[in-house]
């Protein structure tokens, strides 16, 4: 598939989060971890991101929550943050090109950078 469109909808954000998750959960390094943090729980899983992106990209106010918490146990580090960015811009760079498309990018490897941030500052303060 050739880039061709930009980020309009929340169906343009269904394909991209099901491709995506697709790829995260057979993936050899990061799948592992997702599929047994969300163990059998990916339909909501995939709702919520919905919700989360169509937020963030669409500034439709459907995702309401903080979406750190449940990542902050994890067991995670630079190495799979790197990880689930090309993954994500690999998606992101299939399906489509333009304003939003850079801008799901440039969030998510901001988001990637921060969690990674925290949940390295967390396991720290507790061997503190």
């Amino acid at each position: 598939m050739t880039p061709n469109t930009d980020i309009t909808s929340l169906e343009d954000i269904k394909l991209l989060v099901n491709s995506f998750y697709s790829k995260v959960q057979e993936d050899a390094l990061i799948g592992p971890i997702f599929n047994e943090k969300i163990m059998g729980r990916w339909p909501e899983h995939l709702e919520k991101m919905y919700r989360f992106w169509q937020t963030i990209l669409l500034e439709e106010h459907t995702y309401t929550g903080s979406p750190f918490p449940p990542h902050k146990q994890l067991p995670v580090n630079t190495q799979h943050f790197d990880r689930w960015m090309a993954l994500f811009t690999e998606t992101v760079d299939h399906l489509f090109t333009g304003k939003l498309a850079d801008d799901a990018k440039l969030r998510a490897q901001n988001m990637a950078q921060m969690f990674n941030y925290k949940i390295e500052y967390f396991r720290n303060a507790g061997r503190n």
